[in-house]
């Protein structure tokens, strides 16, 4: 799982988008060896068999107190599979950290075979040249997975590996709250708005604009609104950052901020904790990882037990949701193993009580159960259950394309600027769009005019 830092990518499909991809990457080489940064090995227990095979996978997951770790799944696995043994590398640094370890393992010739990346991590891993094309593989194991977290893990047709876990948005609320203002839980962007005023009225908000969280937060909004920011024309990226769907999005918020009926806090700052605990914030939009992260947040105070997850309100004709984080296991350039290491990474990411336990929203069908101490935070319900809803209401066309992590900065900017009324959130969207054309170009990557 990663924080903030896990996220999204699509698939551009066809074959125009790969000959694109895969043609830009043909220059780039992977950077020399340098000093990796700091992990931690923790090999599985069970001893090798003599003529096993050994498959080394590096993760993030947290492995904190009280969830099943991965060297101990993958002990388990060791001991069912003596022909195939597992070793895990807890990797304790920033995902930016583990993709500069993975360049520089890669050209060494020293690389794990698996590795977990972020969904937005994922195109650029292959336009350099890190990752294996397993899509023979991968297609064995298709079936157990939903095909929108399936393609996540695919560029332009071809896979790289499988998916772990999503993060697709959803609306939490404080439901005792609610139920005090005589307020119901807003199902499109005008009852959102509504709602919002009716609780303003009363000194509640029901969500917060947050600037720092500009660039994913407010890009699957647009998603959800049925945009696709990036796709392929004539084997060139075609970039719409700006076009209706986002517009939808930025006109709902404006309306909203120049009414002061929803609060502006960045979400990794003090003042939404704060608000969240006073009560005088009542809901926001947030990620389905959001969901432990909302009961630590408020832990110890009055509104344990007075939450609730709903559906995101559907922002245009079709109700869905757009991606705010998300990971998978690729196989990376050079695994002398790619079948086993393949079969493995299946089994794995299908181990969903011990992934859920990370605080994973897994991505392999199945029933997730609700850890106790978030159904006691969320009153009871079934939160899992519902955030696997939200996974399957994914807009399964929203790719990114391989240099969207320079356009943050800009659009962390516009939206701090629209929060202070500086600016509007509208150009949030603009800087998206000038930013995308311009770290397309600056990579020697075509853009379609």
């Amino acid at each position: 799982m990663q924080i903030r830092t896990k996220r999204f990518a699509g698939v551009l499909g066809g074959a125009a988008a790969l000959a694109l991809i895969a043609g830009c990457a043909g220059g780039t080489t992977p950077p020399a060896a340098t000093t990796a940064p700091t992990a931690t090995d923790t090999p599985a227990a069970s001893a090798p068999a003599a003529e096993a095979v050994t498959i080394e996978y590096i993760h993030r997951l947290p492995d904190g107190e009280g969830m099943t770790k991965v060297a101990e799944l993958a002990d388990e696995w060791n001991k069912a599979n003596p022909d195939i043994q597992v070793t895990t590398t807890k990797f304790d640094g920033k995902a930016a950290d583990l993709v500069t370890k993975i360049e520089a393992d890669v050209a060494a010739g020293t690389a794990a075979c698996l590795a977990q990346a972020g969904y937005a991590e994922v195109p650029s891993l292959f336009t350099k040249g890190l990752v294996e094309d397993v899509t023979a593989e991968a297609e064995k194991y298709k079936a157990n997975y939903s095909d929108g977290a399936y393609t996540l893990m695919t560029v332009g047709g071809k896979a790289v590996g499988l998916p772990q876990d999503g993060g697709p948005l959803v609306y939490y609320y404080n439901k005792a709250e609610f139920d005090r203002l005589g307020l119901t839980v807003p199902t499109n962007l005008d009852e959102f708005k509504a709602t919002a005023k009716t609780a303003a009225d009363q000194g509640k908000f029901i969500a917060a604009f947050q600037p720092d969280e500009a660039q994913y937060w407010l890009s699957a909004q647009a998603a959800a609104a049925g945009g696709t920011w990036y796709s392929a024309e004539n084997d060139q990226w075609k970039v719409d950052a700006d076009g209706e769907a986002s517009q939808t999005v930025a006109a709902f918020w404006q309306e909203m901020i120049d009414a002061k009926t929803v609060a502006v806090h960045n979400r990794w700052e003090d003042g939404f904790k704060g608000a969240l605990n006073d009560q005088s914030l009542i809901g926001t939009i947030g990620a389905a990882w959001e969901a432990p992260l909302l009961v630590g947040d408020m832990a110890d105070s009055p509104n344990v037990g007075q939450w609730a997850v709903a559906q995101l309100p559907a922002y245009g004709d079709t109700a869905m949701t757009g991606p705010d984080g998300g990971s998978g296991v690729v196989v990376l350039k050079g695994c002398e193993h790619p079948a086993e290491a393949m079969k493995f990474n299946d089994w794995f990411n299908t181990q969903i009580d011990g992934l859920v336990s990370q605080g994973l929203v897994v991505a392999a069908k199945g029933s997730m159960t609700t850890p106790e101490d978030v159904k006691a935070f969320y009153g009871g319900q079934d939160v899992f259950a519902e955030l696997a809803k939200a996974n399957e209401a994914l807009n399964p066309n929203f790719p990114y394309i391989p240099t969207f992590p320079a356009i943050g900065g800009n659009m962390a900017e516009a939206a701090d600027n629209a929060g202070q009324g500086s600016g509007k959130v509208a150009d949030v969207f603009t800087a998206a769009q000038d930013a995308s054309v311009k770290s397309l170009q600056d990579a020697g990557l075509p853009v379609a005019g």
